[in-house]
């Protein structure tokens, strides 16, 4: 009966709140800047803050979940998720980075970034 005479509405939070919520962003993002760190997180309207983690849950889904279940214990998912990781960084190739490993390409980046810059001047 009550509902009949009070309808419901949407109830914004106060604008002291939404305040606050903007001064954190600035707060963090000048914390972030003074510590020489650059910010991983996207910015209003675009979604590069969750596109690597959705698509690797996607792949996790696709080629582990999917494949082998149903998996029954807390157990099996573990040494699935496991083994998954160790096949995904070792051995899976992938084509954004010249059909090699995770693993593989990082090795590489590392040894050709510590070799010392030589520059010729003629």
């Amino acid at each position: 009966m009550y509902a009949d005479t009070c309808p419901a509405r949407r109830v914004d939070p106060p604008l002291g709140r939404r305040v606050a919520r903007q001064y954190t962003s600035f707060r963090l993002a000048e914390h972030l800047d003074a510590a020489g760190i650059a910010a991983s997180i996207g910015s209003v309207g675009d979604a590069y803050d969750n596109a690597l983690m959705e698509s690797t849950i996607g792949l996790f889904k696709t080629e582990l979940i999917k494949p082998r279940r149903p998996l029954k214990s807390l157990s099996q998912v573990e040494l699935a998720s496991a083994e998954w990781v160790d096949w995904y960084n070792h051995r899976r190739l992938h084509g954004e980075i010249g059909h090699v490993p995770t693993v593989e390409y990082e090795a590489n980046h590392y040894k050709e970034s510590t070799k010392p810059q030589v520059t010729t001047i003629i």
